[in-house]
């Protein structure tokens, strides 16, 4: 689901990112307003999960792959504005350090997985917690938020990919960025993740958050006992499990390389060329592209890179909150 470069036309990137400055900006005021310093940290974790959950590929039909991201969970967990700013930042480290997801769609990337993932996952979850005042109906809320929301981020960028051949051709009317229609698009992107990617959300969202209200109940609830070192166990578990990720072989739809997209096939036949702009676009170069390092095993470069990943992370919300005032807001 992250849209690389030379995907979506510069116009369709600045649009993108106009929509997320307001939201960004509501989200660092609610984020300053309602976390305390002492909570503070528990964004650079919430980060750390999200970007963890992404580097864990599935294969999906049709021969693509896909992952999870974690919005509704650190939603339930934090609250829509801060999983807001933790996926958002997430996202942001991979497309800067392993070249996962653009910089010119990084708005994009950032309106599907972090604005319409978690807050539509969590508002699917508080209406049926709501209405379902049970550990039932709480676990029932977390499923299909989870569900619903990941799944509405595919539509988001099924809309987002699918748009661009109708809005930018070139003379001979071949489409300059990407080169597939809504028709083509949209089942392509949605019917994986309904029949898999959902799923595996679900799976990891009420796994992780039934461990974590197990072993550090005050992250959830206010007032609870915490026990952090659990939950930095759980992270060093899945930093080791990653390389699981690596078994899903093929290319997540959508983010193939322009060496690759000639030969894609769809609805029976290859594209059979190169759309303009993916040749000629910007070409960002990344510290760890793929989260590899040259010269060593593949595996031992996916466990380094999310090393790398979840320290940045950590360390990054751990300095903001030295510089956050000291108040006594908390999570509503």
């Amino acid at each position: 689901m992250h849209i690389p470069d030379n995907y979506l036309s510069p116009s369709t990137c600045a649009a993108m990112g106009a929509v997320m400055v307001p939201v960004w900006a509501l989200s660092v005021k609610k984020v300053k307003k309602e976390i305390t310093r002492a909570k503070m940290p528990l964004l650079g974790i919430g980060a750390s999960f999200s970007f963890l959950m992404m580097m864990f590929n599935v294969p999906l039909p049709g021969g693509t792959t896909g992952h999870a991201v974690g919005g509704t969970l650190l939603a339930i967990l934090l609250g829509p504005f801060s999983a807001c700013i933790s996926v958002s930042v997430a996202l942001l480290i991979q497309a800067l350090f392993f070249g996962d997801g653009g910089i010119l769609s990084f708005g994009a990337n950032c309106f599907n997985m972090a604005f319409v993932l978690p807050f539509v996952g969590y508002s699917v979850y508080k209406f049926i917690k709501d209405r379902v005042h049970s550990e039932k109906g709480e676990y029932i809320g977390i499923a299909l938020g989870s569900y619903i929301g990941i799944n509405a981020a595919a539509l988001c960028a099924a809309i987002e990919f699918g748009i661009q051949p109708l809005l930018f051709k070139n003379a001979a009317g071949q489409p300059l960025y990407s080169p597939y229609p809504l028709s083509v698009s949209i089942p392509a992107m949605t019917i994986p993740h309904l029949l898999v990617a959902g799923v595996v959300e679900l799976l990891f969202t009420v796994a992780i958050f039934a461990f974590i209200k197990k072993v550090s109940p005050g992250t959830i609830y206010e007032g609870a006992r915490e026990k952090g070192k659990a939950v930095y166990g759980l992270i060093a578990v899945l930093i080791l499990l990653t390389p699981l990720g690596l078994l899903a072989t093929g290319t997540a739809w959508g983010e193939w390389g322009a060496d690759e997209i000639k030969e894609v096939v769809s609805n029976g036949s290859a594209l059979g060329f190169i759309p303009e702009e993916m040749k000629s676009g910007i070409n960002f170069e990344a510290i760890m592209p793929d989260y590899s390092v040259a010269g060593i095993p593949e595996a031992a470069g996916y466990i380094l890179s999310a090393v790398a990943g979840v320290a940045v992370l950590l360390i990054l919300f751990k300095i903001i909150s030295s510089f956050k005032k000291t108040n006594h807001s908390i999570h509503e």
